[in-house]
């Protein structure tokens, strides 16, 4: 493990002694339609994968913004107590306004991604990621939060620049062919996005389609019934919140 690796769990509260490992059995119920899996793509535990697997048929998504006021985990999770986990969302400028759509509500913010990343959207209560460039209209939906590169379509591999070689935290979502969403994060000193992409696409997670969210120091997870929380490094202004039905 590199100097690098232990530097960021150190910077991230974790010591090497709280480096999760792979749960057995591969899947583990923490609740009625959601599953935690932890895996490592590399074989390095500081590249670990956590991946919480969430069926929306008993789950709803709400995208929340708060345009100019970021906060850190522990604020998003006092704002809203009742969700059942909440994500970092989209990649925001130096004044704290999201970059790409945001739709919370129904109210939307920003300027939409048209050929870049991927998009999870919610309309009619239905929960789905897609690829910007598919066309698909981002609008009317209830709910609307976006991120690149897009790293898995149609189940294969979607993003080979060799320019995205370095590791890093990461945040991404994405759908397998049961519509099931997975909120995936690397906590510590994460795959590169090529690497990511590659693997997403191979590994037994039967991912359609799979975009990167803003990582990095932005990265974070609340997962309170698996007693599990991944403070971010700085506040952030948008989150994917996820409440039962």
């Amino acid at each position: 493990m590199s100097c690098l690796a232990v530097l960021l769990m150190l910077l991230a509260g974790c010591s090497l002694v709280d480096l999760p490992m792979p749960f057995a059995p591969p899947w583990q119920q923490i609740a009625p339609g959601m599953q935690i899996r932890s895996l490592l793509p590399l074989n390095d535990a500081s590249a670990q994968l956590f991946v919480v697997r969430i069926d929306p048929k008993q789950y709803r998504f709400r995208a929340i913004y708060q345009p100019g006021a970021a906060q850190s985990l522990a604020g998003w999770r006092a704002q809203e107590p009742a969700a059942s986990l909440i994500v970092n969302a989209n990649y925001f400028d130096a004044a704290r306004r999201a970059m790409g759509l945001v739709v919370s509500d129904g109210h939307a913010h920003g300027e939409a991604y048209r050929q870049l990343g991927g998009s999870l959207l919610v309309r009619d209560g239905e929960a789905a990621v897609v690829p910007n460039h598919a066309g698909l209209p981002l609008q009317p939906s209830e709910q609307v939060v976006q991120g690149y590169p897009l790293l898995v379509e149609n189940g294969k591999q979607a993003y080979t620049d060799p320019r995205g070689a370095e590791r890093n935290r990461r945040s991404v979502i994405a759908q397998d062919s049961q519509g099931r969403i997975l909120v995936i994060i690397a906590p510590y000193l994460g795959p590169s996005l090529q690497q990511l992409s590659a693997f997403l696409a191979s590994a037994d997670l039967d991912i359609v389609t799979a975009f990167n969210l803003d990582g990095g120091r932005s990265t974070m997870l609340s997962l309170p019934a698996a007693d599990y929380m991944q403070p971010s490094l700085q506040a952030v202004p948008t989150i994917l919140a996820v409440y039962k039905r």
